[in-house]
């Protein structure tokens, strides 16, 4: 005869009714539990009381001992408990073992293939086949959680039982921002020839508890430092002069350094430049766990929001395969990377700024202009040093001769007395869109702009510095002086103005190189230093492009 076996502990909650029937009890049992003598007539006294034989008072009387809680007395129906298997015990490894080998695979066979599997199984051995009934309950025995790991995935285990986080809480604007990239569904063209130049990168500033966006960065070249660096700069800053200079004359008023900037775990968030910007200001670094994109939510709902508007574009690439179908985005592409930068900015500023957000209740214009009228908005001292702050930067001894890098000299007569003090290897800026210059960040505070040491060679971006650098190499070069690397720069541009009409690798290298040397143009020196004190009148520096503590919870 089968044995049956100890039932698995039930994780059903008992009913009201139960409940309150295990109260009654236990207001009777504990004053017998707790006495020292018991005496019959109190257990008959206790008997009358719950209708009770006096052999049930002493059972329960019993198991309150062993655990004196109130669930101890629970009434237990009659007839096997939940969970007690009465097959025999041979048909009962035959069904775990089934389970185990043939039901929780990632092929997810279903339960008729695992009952015809055990029943040739038992058929073979002589015994008794189980009824799909036994299959279920046997099943329904095994964890969920192992069930969908073993059948799904443990990504989508962890998907259902994970806890649930709220998310991040903000108490102001400012308190948290996040910074994050994508790659724009559109394709643009060349404001010249009209060609398909590719896709642009659009880097987001967003304050979480306003959900304003603070900046907005398009690029040709993938995320780094530097356009962490061009979007913090933008988002910190005043934005007059931005829109101006696009013709766009809607307000766009939020700005000020933030307490807390929440990122994933891209390269360029871990970068010196931008965990050294940060704590140049007071920002402190919140970092999402890895592989956990719900808790950058706020911003990638924006994302997918504004991905969705640009959808209705000429030349969008939809968000997957399926939903392009044969459309040709390249063929119907039509609006260029300066135009299409106006249109994102008038999107953001017109419709979404504007329109009530399910999540505030309000709009975003409204939510920020309410939050800030009773605070001081934080700002950097010198707005000019701003941009230079997260610049990428190396660390180089200056020499009689002026700074080395990327194999190229840089001099100025400021740099002089830094020379006689030898105060060892300084922080050398730069900006990856023009070469002409770097930015030496002095002990004292602030920086000195030293361009090249020729001044008759042309502005160079890092992009073209690197194909020059790969291309000697692979000529066989082993030395590389400046002059070849100036010499393979202008070779690139002129292959590249060659190839312009054939290629649209080469239309979007001339289209980033484009907007290099324009950003450059912006950034020409209109001053003498920047922050700090330098007594030579000679120290120029750039007026960089327009563009951060308490802590936050994360719950």
């Amino acid at each position: 005869m089968p044995q049956p076996q100890k039932p698995t502990q039930s994780l059903t909650s008992p009913s009201d009714a139960d409940w309150a029937e295990a109260v009654r009890r236990e207001a009777v049992i504990r004053p017998l539990f707790e006495t020292s003598h018991l005496k019959s007539h109190r257990v008959a006294e206790a008997s009358r009381q719950l209708g009770l034989s006096t052999r049930r008072i002493y059972g329960l009387l019993s198991a309150f001992r062993q655990n004196p809680v109130t669930t101890s007395l629970l009434s237990r129906k009659p007839g096997p408990q939940k969970g007690v298997r009465q097959l025999d015990a041979e048909v009962d490894a035959q069904i775990e073992t089934a389970i185990e080998n043939v039901y929780l695979k990632r092929e997810k066979p279903t339960l008729k293939k695992l009952l015809r599997d055990v029943s040739q199984n038992c058929r073979a051995r002589g015994l008794p086949s189980p009824s799909m009934k036994a299959i279920r309950a046997r099943i329904s025995a095994r964890s969920l959680r192992e069930r969908i790991k073993a059948r799904h995935g443990a990504e989508a285990a962890g998907d259902k039982f994970r806890l649930v986080q709220i998310g991040l809480l903000t108490e102001r604007p400012l308190h948290v921002v996040q910074i994050d990239h994508t790659k724009v569904d559109i394709m643009l063209v060349d404001d010249v020839t009209r060609a398909c130049i590719g896709r642009p990168w659009l880097t987001l500033v967003l304050d979480v508890h306003t959900r304003m966006v603070l900046g907005l960065y398009l690029s040709l070249d993938a995320p780094s430092a530097t356009s962490v660096a061009l979007a913090v700069s933008q988002a910190v800053l005043p934005k007059a002069d931005w829109l101006a200079d696009r013709g766009i004359e809607l307000s766009w008023i939020a700005h000020g350094l933030p307490e807390v900037i929440h990122v994933d775990n891209g390269r360029e968030f871990h970068s010196r430049a931008f965990e050294r910007g940060c704590q140049q200001y007071g920002i402190r670094i919140a970092y999402r766990p890895p592989a956990t994109p719900r808790f950058g939510g706020h911003i990638e709902r924006l994302m997918g929001t504004l991905m969705g508007r640009v959808h209705a574009f000429p030349g969008s690439t939809s968000s997957n395969v399926v939903a392009r179908g044969n459309y040709d985005s390249e063929a119907t592409a039509i609006l260029s990377f300066r135009e299409f930068e106006r249109i994102l900015a008038f999107e953001v500023l017109g419709p979404y700024h504007n329109e009530i957000h399910s999540g505030l209740g309000r709009t975003p214009a409204t939510a920020w202009t309410d939050g800030v009228s009773n605070m001081n908005l934080r700002a950097p001292s010198d707005a000019a040093a701003l941009l230079l702050d997260f610049l990428p930067f190396e660390e180089r001894i200056i020499r009689r001769d002026g700074v080395r890098m990327f194999g190229i000299v840089y001099q100025d007569g400021a740099l002089a007395h830094l020379v006689d003090h030898g105060p060892g290897k300084l922080r050398v800026k730069y900006d990856p869109r023009d070469l002409s210059a770097v930015f030496v960040e002095l002990p004292t505070g602030g920086h000195v702009r030293v361009p090249y040491a020729d001044l008759g060679r042309q502005p160079i971006t890092l992009w073209e510095h690197r194909e020059a650098i790969r291309r000697l190499r692979a000529e066989g070069r082993r030395g590389v002086d400046e002059h070849a690397i100036f010499a393979a720069v202008a070779e690139q541009r002129r292959v590249l103005l060659e190839a312009k009409s054939r290629s649209k690798a080469a239309r979007r290298a001339l289209a980033r190189l484009g907007s290099a040397e324009c950003a450059a143009m912006q950034a020409r020196p209109n001053g003498e230093r920047l922050g700090g004190d330098l007594h030579d009148d000679d120290a120029k520096v750039p007026m960089p492009a327009e563009g951060e503590a308490s802590g936050v919870e994360f719950w």
